[in-house]
């Protein structure tokens, strides 16, 4: 099997059943915490990712002037070809991909939400 990539995820991936519906499967996966980050409230545009997910807001980790603050989550490991499904999951919410290094010393990939122009 070809090596894992590290997925963090601290919203709704981390739910078995978005990740059957995502991957066909359930994630293995392990908590950790991304260190210098605090979660903000981000609404949802999308009206039909709003009704799907019945919320008006979705969780977003920026960056936050308190080290000390943290963000809880999973590490998910999936393979590159699921990482491309989870961009494909996280694209109509407008998020993207960027590297991070987590509590455990880990560098995996995490969605923020990138705001409109």
């Amino acid at each position: 099997m070809p090596a894992a990539v590290l997925l963090f995820s601290y919203g709704t991936l981390q739910k078995p059943s978005v990740q059957i519906a995502t991957f066909g499967r359930v994630l293995r996966g392990r908590s950790d915490e991304l260190p210098g980050y605090r979660l903000a409230q981000v609404p949802i545009a999308n009206p039909v990712l709003r009704v799907a997910s019945g919320l008006s807001h979705n969780a977003n980790a920026i960056p936050s002037p308190y080290p000390e603050d943290t963000v809880e989550g999973m590490v998910l490991e999936i393979t590159e070809q699921e990482l491309l499904a989870a961009d494909g999951y996280e694209a109509p919410a407008a998020y993207r991909r960027v590297q991070v290094r987590l509590r455990s010393g880990d560098q995996a990939w995490m969605y923020v939400h990138r705001p409109a122009k």
